[in-house]
């Protein structure tokens, strides 16, 4: 029987690297000029920080844009709320990993409202789907990318 992985990964490598490219960028940057500001990574977060809360917001639009170039899903992003402290104020990027339970479930329900001919199990932080035709899974793929979950879906390990 056909059947494949729905996961919800994120390359580190690729990560770091934006991480790398968005420090050069600021570099660059005129309106940072003179101003302390830093990309901290350590798997998997990034850590932003800056003079005040404005320039956290811009600097994580530079790495949303860092992420964008190379082929990363800036919904797989969960920032934090500033934290203030003396003269810095930072923020927390965390790379969300793997599809949490209450997630799975959305998913599995929301497959199964749609009445196909397949079956969803959950495997840990992953989802299997299996179906007799091919198209019945086709057909699921299509229906998890319109779903707006709040992270990024892969599939994987398509068998016939």
């Amino acid at each position: 029987m056909p059947s494949f992985d729905v996961v919800s990964e994120v390359n580190l490598d690729e990560m770091r690297h934006a991480t790398e490219n968005s420090t050069r960028e600021l570099s660059t940057r005129f309106d940072f000029r003179g101003v302390e500001a830093s990309f901290e990574w350590k798997s998997p977060t990034v850590t932003v920080k800056t003079q005040s809360e404005y320039q956290v917001n811009q600097m994580v639009d530079i790495l949303r844009g860092q992420l964008v170039k190379r082929k990363i899903d800036p919904q797989a992003m969960e920032i934090s709320k500033p934290e203030l402290s003396g003269k810095t104020c930072l923020k927390k990027v965390t790379i969300k990993e793997g599809i949490e339970k209450d997630v799975a479930k959305k998913l599995v329900k929301l497959i199964k409202d749609k009445k196909m001919k397949v079956q969803v199990a959950i495997q840990g932080e992953e989802l299997r789907v299996t179906g007799k035709k091919r198209d019945d899974l086709q057909a699921v793929m299509q229906v998890i990318r319109e779903a707006d979950l709040g992270q990024p879906f892969q599939f994987k390990n398509f068998k016939d």
